[in-house]
């Protein structure tokens, strides 16, 4: 009797540490119709190039390009991020940002012209660059990438309809040396 006590309680014990352990924190779907960037306030479509914070205190915030989401933090440094995630050039899957591979180059068209993609996996970023051309990026150099917006690349976008809701361009203009510091 004494050993089954001794097993349940040890059960009990068991299930209850594991309940009090670090609570995986996961993405959210993105609502094309609602969601805005939180830097540029441009819509969020639910693509290759959307990336999302969630912080300590359980906000998300989500960016049309992974440039808006670097300018956002070094924005707001004082903001206690728990996770941050960048999706997977071409399957789209959710990738914890410090997990994947960047590639980086001038030519790279994303929405607001940082000019650089995400891959889950550092092969798939390689294979991108032997058909194109680019620089591969770990997380840790990315903290330390020039976030520059491509002007000439901005322009276009622009030209093809990459406007907020008030038709407004004036982002743009804000400078357009947006480094990371």
């Amino acid at each position: 009797m004494r050993k089954m006590y001794f097993i349940f309680m040890l059960c009990a014990l068991l299930i209850i540490t594991a309940a009090c352990g670090k609570k995986e924190v996961s993405p959210r779907a993105i609502d094309e119709k609602n969601d805005k960037c939180a830097q540029c306030n441009m819509a969020v479509m639910d693509n290759q190039f959307a990336t999302q914070l969630i912080l300590k205190n359980g906000k998300t915030f989500v960016f049309d390009d992974i440039g808006c989401m670097y300018k956002w933090k070094s924005e707001n440094k004082n903001e206690n991020i728990e996770a941050e995630f960048v999706r997977d050039y071409h399957s789209k899957e959710w990738v914890e940002s410090d997990k994947a591979t960047y590639v980086y180059d001038q030519s790279i068209r994303t929405p607001m012209a940082y000019n650089v993609i995400s891959f889950q996996d550092k092969k798939d970023a390689e294979a991108f660059i032997s058909k194109n051309s680019g620089k591969i990026l770990n997380f840790d150099q990315l903290q330390d990438h020039r976030w520059k917006m491509n002007k000439e690349m901005m322009e276009k976008n622009m030209q093809d309809g990459h406007t907020d809701m008030n038709g407004d361009h004036s982002h743009m203009d804000e400078g357009n040396d947006h480094s990371h510091e």
